[in-house]
């Protein structure tokens, strides 16, 4: 006779079998859906219904998970009552984590900086091993909510938790702008609204998720968000490689894209029409840079200008479509001398790009500059990479809303288990994207560059009404065909017009956008939870009111949720330049602030109160300070020209600031902690528990659950 299984392992099996059913269901509705959605294209359905499908569909589901899992249940609320399975937790981290950034960016970066692009991959994905080795395991034996409680708890003190809380904060809402801002980027491109209008459409489904159910329906809702994005992201790579060398192993078979890639290199680093393209160029450049020189008389003959002739056509009586033209250039001038300073510095800076050798962008498979170059004796750009790297390695150990998935595990074991699905998960998407990037290159440069401008496809007019700063095409030279130097396509295209690049059929575009929008959303919900946690949680109720009752400390989580989310968008609505670098600005501070204070109150003794406050705001003003004395309107106050390397240290770029402040954080760490009294018996006994391969997770001092989840 079998023996009797205990009662808890018998309803976890029972509990995975239903979900097991349940997301499996899902995964086949999906694909149905996408077949009914190809087919009816095929009998003639228009564009616009096929995108607000994808857009109301995927938007229902995910409002449908979050109210099905709505609670007032603290434990619930904040951590999915730990019961979370190992591989749904890593299919739930995955979505959290394969951001906008990396579904819309990653693929992205590598098409413009080739080589340099890997950095993102290997600092990410090598991330995840320190999660596993360093964090994760200890931080779920720890057994409460959140990131600052947990430097509150080992370090002991107002100081710690308060530090905490202002970095998970600041870390989170920088990453959370960066989200909203590729929500409203996709859902305009999904609807047809304005950006501005795009981004609280798209926050209507975030907002159900972790408003109303906390991390027990943002769980839930990631990991049909991850399945929903990583299909969306497969299919045009499978698709784009059968198309262009019959392989349905892209990984194994992009090599023969790859080297046509190069060969098209090296043909327009010679081609006569592409010269004469970069030297025109040139001349803009000088013309700009006089305009800089003295903005206001340039704004002033400028108008001027525009003037006259628009007097001069009414005079002719010429076609009302040109004099209109030069009515609207003279409506959008710059209003101010700062204004017009402004505009001509992102002119120039554009078209100094778009004035180097393949526009800016980087050869392929060439690792660094020439031998012969200054940047490669110098090794600014090795420097650089390596920086990258580390920044992005120990960001992604020390981010606040990636930490707290691992509180959800059942145990300790079950965390260090989701670390490595998470990984498996994320290495689906990431081994992907350099041929993603390398298929789309090979599209633009055999495809697209040299076509005639009567004949140019109809994506690029679309997308340069949705968002001009990342399409653009100018016949400079006027022959009448697109040189490469003519087209601007941005980092943040690649990936959503992929398939109309590809000329894939409609229902491909608007699945990746779907995917995108997951991605995008799956991350929004895991940040603003993580913001609201620390301030409702930690500072509210550690910290102001002790005795507030759960249910009104979850009430008070989701009113922040929604204050933050309306603050995000109103940052996101500025639109910044690109996604990856505000993102990777997150991870900079979130090495420096965290990292090194995470890290020793695990495996140092010796690491005290007073070392650990001054580890974090020594690590967070270097990394704040290098980044702000790198901004270029900055720079200007102090008189230097943008982009100067006075203020940069070994001329290592700002958003990898946190190789500066990670070592001062961590020295500042040690030699105060030195200097001061050893920790008290609080917090050597908490070290001993987390250290302790037998302790029980969620049985910490100070307000932990007894009862194993």
């Amino acid at each position: 006779m079998a023996a009797r299984q205990p009662p808890t392992e018998l309803i976890s099996r029972v509990f995975r079998d239903r979900l097991n059913r349940r997301y499996a269901l899902f995964a086949v509705a999906v694909v149905l859906f996408v077949i009914a959605l190809a087919l009816l294209e095929r009998s003639g359905w228009p564009r616009s219904w096929i995108s607000a499908s994808f857009l109301i569909a995927t938007v229902l589901v995910y409002a449908g998970i979050g109210l099905a899992s709505r609670t007032t249940i603290e434990a619930e609320y904040y951590v999915a009552g730990r019961r979370v399975p190992a591989m749904y937790n890593g299919m739930a981290t995955a979505a959290d984590w394969m951001s906008a950034a990396s579904f819309i960016g990653t693929a992205g970066v590598i098409y413009l900086q080739g080589f340099s692009g890997l950095a993102y991959i290997l600092g990410w994905t090598g991330g995840f091993c320190l999660v596993a080795l360093l964090l994760a395991p200890y931080l779920r034996r720890f057994g409460r909510f959140t990131v600052p409680d947990f430097l509150g708890a080992r370090y002991g003190g107002r100081m710690p938790r308060l530090i905490g809380v202002a970095a998970t904060v600041l870390v989170s809402f920088v990453y959370v702008v960066v989200q909203v801002y590729g929500i409203g980027l996709i859902t305009s491109h999904l609807t047809g609204f304005n950006f501005e209008i795009g981004i609280f459409v798209g926050l209507g489904g975030v907002l159900v998720c972790s408003f109303l159910g906390g991390m027990r329906a943002v769980t839930w809702t990631q990991v049909a968000q991850y399945i929903v994005l990583i299909l969306a992201y497969m299919v045009p790579v499978l698709w784009l490689n059968v198309n262009q060398n019959g392989s349905w192993a892209p990984l194994f078979s992009y090599d023969k894209q790859l080297q046509i890639v190069t060969e098209r290199e090296a043909q327009l680093l010679i081609d006569t029409r592409e010269i004469e393209v970069r030297r025109i160029l040139e001349g803009r450049a000088v013309t700009l840079r006089g305009k800089l020189a003295d903005p206001s008389a340039a704004l002033t003959e400028e108008r001027a200008q525009l003037e006259r002739e628009i007097q001069l056509l009414r005079a002719q009586n010429t076609s009302s479509l040109g004099l209109q033209q030069l009515q609207r250039r003279l409506e959008r001038l710059p209003r101010n001398e700062s204004e017009a300073r402004a505009q001509y510095q992102r002119e120039l800076d554009q078209t100094l790009v778009q004035a180097a050798p393949l526009a800016g962008l980087a050869p392929q498979v060439k690792p660094y500059p020439v031998e012969d170059s200054v940047e490669a004796i110098s090794g600014i750009d090795r420097r650089n990479f390596l920086a990258l790297v580390f920044c992005l390695m120990l960001g992604t150990a020390a981010m606040p809303h990636v930490l707290m998935r691992y509180y959800t595990s059942p145990s300790v074991a079950s965390a260090r288990n989701s670390v490595g699905w998470s990984l498996f998960f994320i290495a689906m998407l990431y081994l992907s994207a350099p041929a993603f990037a390398v298929m789309v290159k090979y599209e633009v440069f055999t495809e697209i560059v040299g076509m005639p401008f009567a004949d140019l496809p109809a994506w690029i007019r679309r997308w340069s009404k949705i968002d001009p700063s990342q399409v653009g095409v100018q016949d400079i030279n006027g022959d009448g065909f697109l040189q490469l130097a003519e087209l601007r396509l941005g980092g943040d295209l690649i990936v959503l017009a992929a398939p109309e690049i590809g000329g894939l059929p409609v229902v491909v575009t608007y699945l990746v956008a779907a995917g995108g929008l997951a991605a995008a959303l799956s991350t929004a919900d895991g940040l603003l939870l993580t913001i609201a946690s620390a301030l409702s949680y930690d500072l509210y109720y550690r910290e102001i009111n002790p005795k507030a009752s759960p249910i009104r400390r979850v009430m008070l989580s989701k009113m922040l949720v929604l204050l933050v989310a309306i603050m995000a968008a109103w940052a996101a609505s500025a639109r910044m330049a690109g996604i990856l670098p505000f993102v990777t600005t997150a991870f900079s501070l979130a090495a420096a602030a965290f990292f090194p204070a995470l890290v020793a109150g695990i495996f140092w003794r010796r690491a005290n109160r007073a070392g650990a406050v001054a580890g974090m705001f020594v690590g967070l003003a270097v990394c704040i300070g290098y980044i702000v004395a790198n901004l270029p309107v900055v720079q200007r106050a102090w008189g230097l020209a943008s982009g100067t390397l006075a203020t940069r240290w070994f001329n290592i770029d700002p958003i990898a600031a946190g190789v500066f402040g990670v070592p001062a954080g961590l020295l500042a760490l040690v030699v105060v902690s030195l200097l001061t009294a050893p920790p008290g018996p609080d917090e050597m006994e908490l070290l001993r528990h987390l250290r302790s391969p037998e302790a029980q997770p969620g049985t910490g001092r100070s307000g932990g659950s007894t009862r194993r989840l």
